[in-house]
């Protein structure tokens, strides 16, 4: 049985990233797929401000905040507030993250070349205690270069994997499929799309030139986010706010279009909590804009 690489990964923004270059410090030979093209190398990350959730940091500590990991912990579970019998392993991860944020976090980054602002902001503010929704104390630390400067790192070991011969980036293919070899999921099947020189941001054709196959020893699915695709937004809409907006805004390209989800969900994947999504940046127009 023969595989084109080790382990196929799934979308080139920042968690795909940091795995495929985290495989490639182990030593394993990568394929790194995205349907967009090299231009939007990094994803939504690109866009983002880079705040990032430390505790208990040097920042905070230079700003007289003070954090623990128990503290944080807290925060974190009054915000999530798990009720439901699949969130024990999201509830697991919570503890493992909680972990790693009051750890090995901040030195493992740093050690990547992610450099900090000295300011800890505030986001996702509580009510300034520690007994429900939301951090009870700042927690934002903020990546000198925002976005751009929180993907360089992982993008430039990358691509030095790509010089090693570890690493092949294979943009505009689009993944349509899953599939298993004697129940290991190791075939990524899909459309290898036109190419485009639209600028980051931008729409791309849909136009397929010719389809592919791949085979890895592992798969790793690192894409999934909804807010293009307003059709899935309002399929996975809460219950408890009613009926969903005939019209919605989008703080996203129309390719981030959530299709994975549904495609590893036909592979066997479990998905939970689809009311819960949080679809940043997307909500409804202002009454008084």
């Amino acid at each position: 049985m023969s595989y084109d690489a080790d382990v196929i990964v799934v979308g080139a923004g920042l968690a795909g990233l940091v795995a495929t270059a985290e495989l490639v410090d182990a030593g394993r030979s990568v394929i790194l797929l995205d349907q967009e093209p090299e231009q939007s190398l990094g994803g939504q990350a690109h866009w983002s401000f880079g705040g990032l959730f430390l505790v208990d940091s040097p920042e905070q500590r230079r700003m007289r905040v003070r954090d623990s990991h128990a503290l944080a912990l807290q925060d974190w579970l009054g915000t999530a507030g798990f009720d439901r019998p699949e969130d024990h392993w999201p509830r697991r991860w919570a503890e493992a993250y909680v972990d790693f944020a009051a750890g090995e976090k901040r030195a493992w980054l740093h050690a990547r070349g992610v450099r900090f602002f000295p300011v800890v902001g505030w986001a996702e503010r509580g009510g300034y205690d520690a007994n429900g929704h939301g951090n009870s104390v700042p927690r934002f630390h903020i990546t000198w270069g925002t976005g751009p400067g929180l993907v360089a790192p992982f993008a430039r070991r990358v691509r030095e994997g790509a010089a090693r011969g570890l690493v092949r980036l294979r943009f505009r293919h689009r993944v349509t499929g899953l599939g298993r070899t004697a129940g290991a999921l190791d075939t990524v099947t899909g459309e290898i799309l036109e190419p485009s020189s639209a600028p980051r941001g931008t729409a791309t054709g849909r136009a397929v030139t010719v389809s592919f196959a791949l085979r890895a020893q592992a798969v790793i699915v690192t894409t999934g986010g909804i807010g293009g695709n307003h059709d899935l937004v309002r399929a996975q809409w809460p219950a408890r706010l009613g009926t969903p907006p005939a019209r919605l805004l989008s703080g996203v390209p129309a390719h981030v279009d959530g299709l994975m989800l549904g495609i590893a969900e036909q592979a066997g994947a479990r998905h939970i909590n689809r009311d819960r999504m949080w679809h940043y940046t997307e909500g409804i127009e202002n009454w008084n804009p």
